[in-house]
């Protein structure tokens, strides 16, 4: 088994992760391997990491992504590799790795082809990206993982009948899983972002669960708001933190990190300078004067976000203020690519290659960093076989009612 130390408090030579908690009781944990599939920049990875989990690898054939999964897991190997018709024990071996020592298998199969931003007309069971889950399932096969998730848009759960959603989880049975199926809203789970998504998770060992909703959620402003203020042209990679922490979920965000990045506000068009100053915090196109409206384009655009709601979904077009609420609320600008980050829970620790519309595909496409910290707890649990439910402790308190 690979060993290698995390975020965590410490690890040992024989691969047990020795963890600290606030009692000061030291508990000792076996280190678990995980190979991400489509991992795109490495989302789910980097929330596993930050509980101990030890990332073995990281396939997909997205190179600015794959480079900047391969800068923020620097123990694991990033390769560019088209799983579709390759086979799962050789593609291990050679990126020298065992195969028998992979216990978990995380991973977003591309999910275009379900999407609700696609028009009903154009949705068909047979479209090459609706069949990518099928590649996935071919390395749970043949590698025998002990636990499996899946993430994929919400539209899975029903599309075309639920056959694909009834596929997997029959699929996975028949090989001696036990399978949990539920669509996940990020916002109930500290992530301060409204983002639904559909989670697949197997287990051959414990009784796979995942962990209990929170009854307070955090506001988009409050996941932002202490990041220096840069106007428009604004911004650079290594820029010190000018005030304090001010919640718990900044203080989450901020672990590991002496400095920022991506934190870098765009120059906008005049027009679109205007547009933005025409309008307050919460409010978008129709609020805007007739004369400075534009014709069609998303029912979010040019809206900014509010300082006591969540934030809407952050998609891949994050970049571009046109294409949804991705303005800030006090300054007249979009978002940086960090404040994107932090909505999407990715620590300021993670650094994001590439230019700006690169970052803005790699946030929005991942998934939830802290999302999966909080599914790690259940993991392991499943990994040991607890029968009973995983306890779960809130690293945070919400910040809304």
């Amino acid at each position: 088994m690979l060993k290698q130390q995390h975020n965590c408090s410490g690890t040992n030579t024989e691969g047990i992760i020795v963890a600290t908690v606030d009692s000061k009781e030291t508990i000792s944990r076996k280190q678990y391997n995980v190979l991400d599939l489509f991992c795109g920049c490495g989302g789910m990875s980097w929330g596993l990491a930050k509980k101990g989990f030890q990332i073995v690898a990281g396939l997909d054939i997205w190179d600015i992504a794959l480079k900047t999964y391969q800068y923020n897991h620097k123990h694991a190997k990033a390769v560019n590799l088209d799983i579709t018709d390759a086979d799962p024990i050789e593609a291990l071996k050679n990126i020298h790795v065992d195969p028998n020592n992979i216990d978990i298998i995380i991973g977003g199969p591309p999910c275009q082809g379900f999407s609700k931003n696609i028009p009903a007309s154009g949705r068909f069971l047979e479209d090459p990206r609706n069949q990518l889950y099928k590649a996935y399932l071919r390395f749970v096969k043949e590698i025998e993982p002990e636990v499996v998730i899946i993430e994929n848009v919400a539209e899975i759960y029903n599309a075309f009948g639920g056959v694909v959603r009834k596929e997997i989880v029959s699929t996975l049975e028949r090989w001696g899983y036990k399978v949990e199926v539920e669509i996940i809203d990020m916002s109930h789970y500290g992530v301060p972002q409204k983002r639904r998504r559909c989670f697949f998770f197997a287990s051959k060992m414990g009784i796979p669960s995942f962990p209990k909703e929170r009854k307070k959620m955090i506001a988009g402003w409050d996941a932002i708001s202490d990041l220096p203020v840069v106007n428009q042209g604004e911004g650079y990679d290594g820029m010190p933190y000018t005030g304090e922490a001010t919640n718990d979920y900044q203080q989450h965000m901020r672990k590991g990190s002496d400095s920022l990045y991506n934190h870098i506000a765009n120059v906008m068009r005049p027009v679109q300078t205007a547009r933005l100053a025409s309008i307050g915090p919460g409010q978008g196109l129709k609020d805007m004067p007739p004369e400075l409206q534009v014709k069609g384009g998303y029912s979010g655009a040019y809206g900014r976000l509010d300082y006591t709601s969540v934030a809407p979904t952050i998609t891949r077009w994050v970049f571009h203020i046109g294409s949804g609420r991705f303005a800030h609320p006090k300054e007249v600008r979009g978002l940086t690519m960090r404040e994107a980050a932090r909505i999407q829970s990715f620590s300021d620790d993670f650094h994001f290659m590439g230019n700006r519309n690169e970052q803005a595909g790699q946030i929005g496409n991942a998934v939830p960093p802290y999302f999966m910290e909080q599914l790690a707890d259940n993991i392991r649990a499943a990994l040991e076989g607890k029968e009973e439910e995983c306890q779960q402790l809130e690293l945070f308190p919400g910040e809304l009612g």
